[in-house]
Protein backbone atom coordinates (compact mmCIF):
# COMPACT_ATOMS: atom_id res chain seq x y z
CA UNK A 1 0.00 0.00 0.00
CA UNK A 2 1.41 3.35 -1.06
CA UNK A 3 0.87 6.19 1.39
CA UNK A 4 0.81 9.67 -0.08
CA UNK A 5 2.45 12.52 1.81
CA UNK A 6 0.80 15.86 1.03
CA UNK A 7 2.41 19.11 2.15
CA UNK A 8 -0.08 21.65 3.52
CA UNK A 9 0.96 25.30 3.06
CA UNK A 10 -1.76 27.91 3.63
CA UNK A 11 -1.62 31.21 1.76
CA UNK A 12 0.66 33.55 3.70
CA UNK A 13 2.74 30.73 5.19
CA UNK A 14 4.88 29.97 2.13
CA UNK A 15 7.94 31.55 3.77
CA UNK A 16 7.93 28.82 6.42
CA UNK A 17 8.52 26.21 3.73
CA UNK A 18 10.67 28.25 1.36
CA UNK A 19 12.98 30.01 3.83
CA UNK A 20 12.79 28.01 7.07
CA UNK A 21 12.33 24.60 5.43
CA UNK A 22 9.43 23.18 7.39
CA UNK A 23 5.82 22.41 6.59
CA UNK A 24 2.98 24.14 8.40
CA UNK A 25 1.13 20.86 7.94
CA UNK A 26 1.34 17.43 6.37
CA UNK A 27 -1.47 15.04 5.47
CA UNK A 28 -0.77 11.32 5.33
CA UNK A 29 -3.89 9.35 4.51
CA UNK A 30 -6.68 10.74 6.66
CA UNK A 31 -4.34 12.17 9.31
CA UNK A 32 -3.31 15.83 9.35
CA UNK A 33 -0.26 16.89 11.35
CA UNK A 34 -0.05 20.61 12.16
CA UNK A 35 3.40 21.85 13.11
CA UNK A 36 3.76 24.14 16.10
CA UNK A 37 2.06 27.48 15.46
CA UNK A 38 2.90 30.62 17.39
CA UNK A 39 1.57 34.15 17.82
CA UNK A 40 3.09 35.63 14.66
CA UNK A 41 1.24 37.36 11.85
CA UNK A 42 1.73 36.72 8.10
CA UNK A 43 4.77 39.04 8.15
CA UNK A 44 6.30 36.85 10.90
CA UNK A 45 5.93 39.68 13.40
CA UNK A 46 5.19 38.62 16.98
CA UNK A 47 1.83 40.05 17.99
CA UNK A 48 1.68 42.18 21.13
CA UNK A 49 -0.29 41.11 24.17
CA UNK A 50 -0.81 37.79 25.89
CA UNK A 51 -4.37 37.09 24.75
CA UNK A 52 -3.58 38.39 21.25
CA UNK A 53 -0.69 35.90 20.98
CA UNK A 54 -2.92 33.04 22.07
CA UNK A 55 -5.59 34.04 19.54
CA UNK A 56 -3.04 34.45 16.72
CA UNK A 57 -1.53 31.03 17.43
CA UNK A 58 -4.99 29.43 17.25
CA UNK A 59 -5.79 31.40 14.08
CA UNK A 60 -2.59 30.08 12.51
CA UNK A 61 -3.55 26.52 13.47
CA UNK A 62 -6.98 27.20 11.96
CA UNK A 63 -5.43 28.29 8.64
CA UNK A 64 -3.51 25.03 8.39
CA UNK A 65 -6.52 22.93 9.36
CA UNK A 66 -8.83 24.63 6.85
CA UNK A 67 -6.25 24.34 4.07
CA UNK A 68 -6.07 20.61 4.83
CA UNK A 69 -9.87 20.32 4.69
CA UNK A 70 -10.45 19.81 8.42
CA UNK A 71 -11.54 21.93 11.38
CA UNK A 72 -11.00 22.07 15.13
CA UNK A 73 -13.85 19.53 15.38
CA UNK A 74 -11.48 17.03 13.72
CA UNK A 75 -8.53 17.63 16.06
CA UNK A 76 -7.85 14.57 18.22
CA UNK A 77 -4.62 15.67 19.88
CA UNK A 78 -3.19 19.02 20.91
CA UNK A 79 0.19 19.68 22.49
CA UNK A 80 0.95 23.17 23.77
CA UNK A 81 4.31 24.53 24.82
CA UNK A 82 4.19 27.39 27.34
CA UNK A 83 7.17 29.54 28.28
CA UNK A 84 7.44 29.30 32.06
CA UNK A 85 10.02 32.01 32.75
CA UNK A 86 8.67 35.33 33.95
CA UNK A 87 11.24 37.14 31.83
CA UNK A 88 9.17 36.43 28.71
CA UNK A 89 6.17 38.34 30.07
CA UNK A 90 7.39 41.13 32.33
CA UNK A 91 5.21 42.06 35.27
CA UNK A 92 2.94 39.01 35.06
CA UNK A 93 2.65 36.19 37.59
CA UNK A 94 1.68 32.56 37.15
CA UNK A 95 -2.04 31.78 37.09
CA UNK A 96 -3.74 29.96 39.93
CA UNK A 97 -6.29 27.23 39.50
CA UNK A 98 -9.30 27.28 41.75
CA UNK A 99 -8.07 24.34 43.82
CA UNK A 100 -6.79 25.89 46.99
CA UNK A 101 -3.56 27.83 46.85
CA UNK A 102 -1.71 25.61 44.37
CA UNK A 103 0.22 27.73 41.85
CA UNK A 104 0.80 26.61 38.31
CA UNK A 105 4.20 26.86 36.72
CA UNK A 106 2.60 27.75 33.37
CA UNK A 107 1.75 31.47 33.31
CA UNK A 108 -1.64 32.58 31.97
CA UNK A 109 -3.01 29.03 31.72
CA UNK A 110 -6.53 30.07 32.67
CA UNK A 111 -6.56 32.76 29.97
CA UNK A 112 -5.15 30.25 27.48
CA UNK A 113 -7.96 27.83 28.36
CA UNK A 114 -10.55 30.58 27.80
CA UNK A 115 -9.13 31.26 24.33
CA UNK A 116 -8.86 27.53 23.56
CA UNK A 117 -12.54 27.09 24.38
CA UNK A 118 -13.44 29.61 21.65
CA UNK A 119 -12.03 27.16 19.11
CA UNK A 120 -12.87 23.78 20.67
CA UNK A 121 -16.60 24.09 21.27
CA UNK A 122 -18.14 20.60 21.11
CA UNK A 123 -15.43 18.04 20.53
CA UNK A 124 -12.42 18.26 22.79
CA UNK A 125 -9.05 16.75 21.86
CA UNK A 126 -6.53 15.13 24.12
CA UNK A 127 -4.28 17.89 25.44
CA UNK A 128 -0.75 17.83 26.80
CA UNK A 129 0.63 21.04 28.29
CA UNK A 130 4.40 21.38 28.45
CA UNK A 131 6.38 24.10 30.21
CA UNK A 132 9.51 25.21 28.34
CA UNK A 133 12.17 27.81 29.03
CA UNK A 134 12.10 29.39 25.55
CA UNK A 135 10.62 29.27 22.05
CA UNK A 136 12.14 30.41 18.75
CA UNK A 137 11.80 34.10 19.67
CA UNK A 138 12.10 35.44 23.23
CA UNK A 139 8.83 37.41 22.80
CA UNK A 140 6.79 34.27 22.09
CA UNK A 141 4.92 32.68 24.99
CA UNK A 142 3.06 29.70 23.46
CA UNK A 143 3.29 27.20 20.60
CA UNK A 144 0.39 24.93 19.55
CA UNK A 145 0.79 21.63 17.72
CA UNK A 146 -2.20 19.49 16.62
CA UNK A 147 -3.14 16.24 14.96
CA UNK A 148 -6.50 15.90 13.21
CA UNK A 149 -8.35 13.05 11.49
CA UNK A 150 -10.26 13.64 8.29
Amino acid sequence: MVVTREVIIPTGMEILYDKYHYCPGIRIGNTVYVSGQVGRDENLQVVEGIEAQFVQAFENVNKVLLTAGVTFEDVVEMVTYHVTTSASVPGENASNIDSGSQSLIIPHLLLFMEVKDRYFIHKYPTWTKVGVTALSDPRLIVEIKCTALR
